[in-house]
């Protein structure tokens, strides 16, 4: 596909690449880890994973990060994990806007805004911009906790 087999594929496209292990008999391997462990960046105000009405404190901050309407779908109540992927496509999106909103905001403002203003408007982006990124990594890890992924404690 790109030349040289396999050397040359990226990573994302060689079948198999990110493939989680299996036991011999071809069930998935189960995760490593301890029901009760947050790991670093786990969000405030949910419960770690696997203590009682963890997965609770989950929906309703996922809920909290989407738009309202997503509250009236059935099939985000009834799978969480569903909500925590469009919770994260969501948060994706603002990071994504964060960022080409700090690498327009120059050509953009230049003629609309005095200098001072456009600086704090700079600094407003990189705020919220690292504060989306921030909550991209906290969705994703209680994305992979719905999943069934558990962390080990670090000292």
């Amino acid at each position: 596909m790109y030349g040289n087999g396999d050397r040359d594929t990226p990573a994302w496209e060689r079948p198999g690449r990110f493939a989680r292990a299996a036991t011999g008999d071809g069930a998935q391997a189960r995760p490593r880890g301890k029901d009760g462990i947050a790991p670093a960046g786990w969000p405030r105000g949910v419960r770690p994973p696997g203590v009682p009405g963890w997965e609770d404190t989950a929906v309703a901050w996922l809920y909290d990060l989407c738009p309202p309407g997503y509250r009236s779908h059935e099939v985000l109540r009834k799978y969480p994990v569903i909500l925590a992927r469009m919770a994260r496509q969501h948060v994706e999106a603002a990071l994504a806007a964060a960022r080409h909103g700090y690498g327009t905001a120059r050509v953009d403002l230049k003629e609309a805004v005095p200098v001072h203003a456009l600086e704090a408007t700079l600094r407003m982006y990189e705020y919220e911009g690292s504060r989306a990124a921030a909550t991209e990594r906290a969705v994703r890890l209680v994305e992979e906790a719905l999943g069934g992924e558990r962390w080990e404690p670090r000292l």
